[in-house]
């Protein structure tokens, strides 16, 4: 078996994963997804394997220049060619800027971040825990009339974020909650109250998944 990043923690390897794919399913607002199979950051064996299926079916109604990415993290998945802004990451065709200070010229159908959120103002000196509602009042701003906004977070991972949702502070207009079930990486939707959970236990990093959609 396969090491994962917890020492005493084991997942299933990705080529055993990988053969479920066909077989494997989860249920997310109504619909069936495929879970997502990837062998960077071991996507077939956290969040990822949900977050990914459920941003992309988004993605792919849009046209790229309609489309604003919060977080480079679909492009080490896929082939984009949409905007993406991201602080740290340097590379090729991402804006390395704030979140709270990003300013476009255009205002954009749909913006996306994956498992983002939760280090605005968290992971930073110094730490500003208030600086989430920041970028969110931002990213509202740069979206077009009619436009949405899609983001996912993990429970557990910042404490003050978590309680900004369990107490209403964040709100989106639909709101969702994920639970992972198994070591084998099972998740199931448990409707838009808050979910306690542990990041990292039981299992290997997010137990618990956050999913908003805003839409202006």
């Amino acid at each position: 078996m396969k090491r994962a990043l917890h020492d005493h923690y084991y997942i299933l390897p990705y080529s055993y994963s990988k053969t479920l794919k066909m077989f494997r399913k989860f249920t997310f607002n109504g619909e069936k997804y495929g879970y997502f199979y990837h062998e960077y950051n071991e996507a077939w064996g956290n969040e990822r394997s949900v977050e990914i299926p459920i941003i992309k079916k988004y993605v792919d109604e849009y046209d790229c220049d309609e489309i604003l990415e919060v977080g480079n993290v679909l492009s080490h998945y896929f082939k984009t060619c949409h905007d993406v802004v991201d602080k740290y990451e340097k590379v090729d065709g991402v804006i390395n800027q704030d979140v709270v200070d990003y300013n476009p010229k255009k205002r954009y159908r749909l913006i996306v971040t994956i498992s983002t959120l939760e280090h605005v103002g968290w992971d930073e000196e110094p730490q500003d825990p208030e600086k989430v509602f920041l970028a969110l009042d931002n990213l509202k701003n740069c979206l077009a009339p009619g436009g949405k906004l899609i983001v996912t977070i993990p429970i557990g991972g910042n404490p003050h974020l978590d309680n900004f949702l369990k107490t209403g502070k964040i709100n989106f207009t639909e709101n969702y909650y994920l639970k992972r079930i198994s070591q084998s990486n099972r998740w199931v939707e448990l409707g838009s109250d808050f979910i306690e959970a542990s990041y990292g236990s039981p299992y290997p990093l997010a137990n618990a998944l956050f999913v908003g959609i805003y839409e202006k």
